[in-house]
C-alpha cells in the first residue's frame, strides 16, 4: 500500500512540473506577442506589412535594435583592429575607443 501511495505522489509531482512548464512557455509567448504588437503599433504598420513583421517577430527573426547595433559595432571594431594588426593593450584601447565612438 505504501508503494502505491509513493508512486501516486511521484506521479502528481511530475504532472505538476509538466503543467507549470507549459504555463511558463505560454507566458513567454504572451510576452513576445505583447512586445511584437507594441513594436508594430509604434512603427504604424498595417495590412500585409504588419502581418509580415508580426510573423518574423514572433518567430524570433528580429532582434532588438540595441542588441543588433551593439553586435554590429563589435564586428566593425574587431575587423578594424584586425586590419591594423593590434595586439594586447593597444587592441584593448582601440576597441574601447571604437565601441564608445560608434
Amino acid at each position: 500500500m505504501q508503494r502505491i501511495n509513493y508512486f501516486a505522489c511521484v506521479s502528481i509531482i511530475l504532472a505538476s512540473a509538466v503543467i507549470s512548464a507549459g504555463a511558463f512557455a505560454a507566458n513567454s509567448q504572451q510576452d513576445r506577442m505583447k512586445h511584437c504588437n507594441a513594436s508594430a503599433k509604434s512603427a504604424n504598420l498595417s495590412g500585409d506589412a504588419r502581418k509580415d513583421y508580426m510573423s518574423k517577430c514572433l518567430s524570433g527573426d528580429t532582434a532588438d535594435a540595441s542588441a543588433n547595433s551593439q553586435q554590429q559595432k563589435m564586428k566593425t571594431c574587431n575587423a578594424d583592429a584586425g586590419k591594423q594588426q593590434l595586439k594586447g593593450d593597444d587592441r584593448k584601447k582601440f576597441m574601447s575607443g571604437c565601441l564608445k565612438s560608434n
